[in-house]
């Protein structure tokens, strides 16, 4: 199946120059919705995950589905004040900017092995940070997973030490 046809390009959004890759019309497509997680789980390779860790917001479409089928435990990463209890966080960089991330303080216990799952691997600065919070944490960060790359940013390069996969790259 051809999922890239699922995935509509956006341009100049969220801010001018920048061309946005839309995954809504492949979550509402059930075939196509069913074929790409169970291609983001043949990427785990069988790995053993305890929990899958989702970053804010489009992470916890797949992350929740893959966190299901590897019969593990789903961690929300959140943009600062949405989670209510005490949280680590970490700055990053984005393509257009900066912002910050935080996950709960009881969320991922030591030595559990962590697959972090987002949407789109940019300038690797949001899955970075994730990385940190996880290993702030006493998690052990087994794959960092994405649906999209975007190759040309070199977001694998702040990845470095981390296994990356991703099912798309632009």
């Amino acid at each position: 199946m051809n999922i890239q046809s699922y995935i509509r390009d956006i341009p100049d959004f969220p801010k001018k120059g920048i061309l946005f890759k839309d995954i809504t019309p492949l979550l509402g497509d059930k075939k196509a919705l069913v074929y790409t997680v169970d291609a983001l789980f043949e990427l785990i390779d069988g790995q053993h995950i305890d929990k899958v860790v989702g970053t804010e917001a489009r992470g916890f479409f797949f992350g929740m589905l893959l966190a299901q089928k590897l019969d593990a435990g789903f961690v929300p990463v959140r943009k600062p004040g949405k989670l209510p209890y005490h949280t680590f966080g970490a700055s990053y960089e984005l393509e257009y900017g900066t912002d910050r991330l935080e996950m709960h303080q009881d969320a991922v216990h030591k030595g559990e092995r962590v697959l972090i799952h987002d949407d789109v691997l940019a300038t690797g600065g949001t899955a970075k940070a994730v990385c940190e919070l996880v290993e702030q944490a006493g998690g052990v960060v087994v794959q960092c997973n994405f649906l999209i790359e975007l190759s040309f940013l070199n977001g694998r390069e702040k990845l470095t030490g981390y296994e990356a996969k991703s099912l798309l790259k632009y």
